[in-house]
């Protein structure tokens, strides 16, 4: 099987699905129609997790960098990839339970699973070589944020301010601001409109008077500025009479009280929030970038997914055009943070992406198991579409609309009708591809990972592998 050609991934093979038989077609993905961006939607069990590792070993045999926000820990496993298959180097990382169930030793069990992956790898035409070549082709790190498992990032760079220019970039600087207070004030439990919250004007305020004069912010000093502000008037109003002194004192203990948590300087510890450095080594090898967030809470979550896309847009900006691959950006599990409705913090930069990544060569990779609670008017601009099987006929419903919008966004008909008896019939590990670069959709089989899909690492793993 000749698959290793650069710019096209290795995905599968095509599937008939009325016949249930896998055809001897190669499915070979162009690279470069990542840069429209692709959504992934399947049910638990649907093998959404392996395409999509699979998707990232290809990138990264490519050479293609990227920054991968991982909710549940799943995509960690990009690490457990052992060129030689030997018993030995499955053992640490076998699921014990498994092996319980299944009445065997653990030593029983991960001889099993090293024959098991040779002969699945075998299968689609991979071996240890090709194991060997992933290991090569890019460094893999998980930084763990709020933790020192993994490699622990430093939050302090993303109150910074931006290398952009007023005068060019205000709506994009302001949208950065507004995410930023929001997704702040949801550390100390404020749910802040930010029309309506005078918590939230008056810390937008401060960032930009800052911001605007080139001075880096942290939050010593917006606290100080709170009590102190450098800033005597909001709309026609005093501060004082805007939100008088007593009352901003509070505003300014509930996050002194974010700082003085002992746990807290584990989120100040660590590598700065560098996209750079998250793509690439400073020997200029490609690195994907695992973000664990798995043993954070939902508030500290939407802080730190707000933050680090607010930085890749930053990144983004000052980059050059491109119309190929430059990086990806991956994230495992997005149900929360690009909800229909609601307009939680991560939504804005997550659309601004959306929109603009394209032209900076960035592409962006969505996956859900939640297919309900997603913004598919936000998706129009998502050229791929990755669709495996799902749990009720309303997700498929909710799926199909999204589809179309895409469809039609793209100036393409979608025969639904056909489409929706396809998605019916799904089997496990069976996808349906829809690609607006090319002229039909196709079912495929995804091929076997090169990775050891043991499900999500604990913390304690995640210390032992990056230990």
């Amino acid at each position: 099987m000749d698959f290793e050609k650069l710019g096209a991934f290795y995905l599968g093979k095509e599937y008939d699905v009325a016949a249930g038989q896998l055809l001897d077609r190669l499915l070979m993905y162009d690279a470069r129609d990542l840069t429209t961006h692709a959504v992934c939607v399947g049910m638990t069990g649907s093998g959404k997790t392996g395409l999509c590792i699979d998707l990232l070993e290809e990138a990264a045999i490519d050479h293609v960098p990227a920054i991968i926000i991982d909710p549940k820990g799943d995509i960690t496993n990009l690490l457990l990839a052992f060129p030689e298959l030997r018993p030995e180097d499955f053992r640490p990382w076998i699921n014990v339970d498994d092996a319980r169930r299944k009445g065997l030793s653990e030593d029983e069990f991960a001889a099993q699973q090293a024959e098991l992956w040779r002969k699945g790898l075998g299968q689609w035409g991979q071996d240890g070589d090709r194991i060997r070549l992933l290991r090569e082709s890019a460094d893999f790190v998980i930084y763990t944020p709020g933790s020192d498992a993994g490699i622990p990032v430093s939050i302090l760079q993303s109150f910074a301010a931006p290398p952009l220019s007023w005068d060019t970039e205000a709506e994009l600087l302001r949208e950065r601001i507004q995410g930023t207070v929001s997704a702040l004030l949801g550390l100390i439990g404020v749910d802040a409109d930010p029309v309506r919250s005078r918590e939230h004007i008056l810390l937008s305020n401060l960032f930009e008077h800052f911001w605007r004069q080139g001075e880096d912010l942290d939050l010593p000093k917006l606290i100080l500025s709170i009590q102190n502000p450098p800033i005597r008037q909001l709309g026609v109003f005093d501060v004082d009479t805007f939100y008088p002194e007593k009352e901003r004192f509070e505003l300014a203990m509930s996050l002194n009280n974010i700082i003085a948590a002992p746990g807290f300087q584990s989120w100040l510890q660590g590598q700065p929030l560098d996209v750079a450095g998250f793509l690439s080594t400073p020997a200029g090898k490609p690195r994907h970038s695992i973000f664990y967030i798995a043993h954070l809470s939902d508030p500290e979550r939407m802080f730190f997914v707000t933050m680090l896309l607010n930085q890749v847009i930053t990144w983004m900006r000052t980059q050059p055009g491109t119309t190929s691959l430059r990086a990806l950006l991956y994230m495992d599990e997005i149900f929360g943070f690009f909800p229909p409705v609601a307009n939680p913090p991560s939504k804005q930069p997550m659309l601004t992406l959306l929109k603009q990544a394209r032209a900076f060569g960035v592409g962006v990779v969505l996956t859900t198991q939640n297919p309900v609670d997603l913004d598919y008017k936000g998706l129009t601009n998502a050229g791929t579409w990755f669709i495996g099987r799902l749990q009720t006929e309303r997700d498929k419903m909710r799926v199909l609309d999204g589809l179309e919008s895409a469809s039609s966004e793209a100036g393409q008909a979608l025969n639904r009708e056909e489409l929706s008896r396809i998605i019916s019939d799904l089997d496990k590990r069976v996808f349906l591809l829809h690609n607006v670069h090319e002229e039909a959709p196709v079912t495929f089989q995804t091929r076997w990972a090169m990775s050891y899909l043991r499900g999500p690492l604990t913390r304690t793993q995640v210390r032992g592998l990056m230990g």
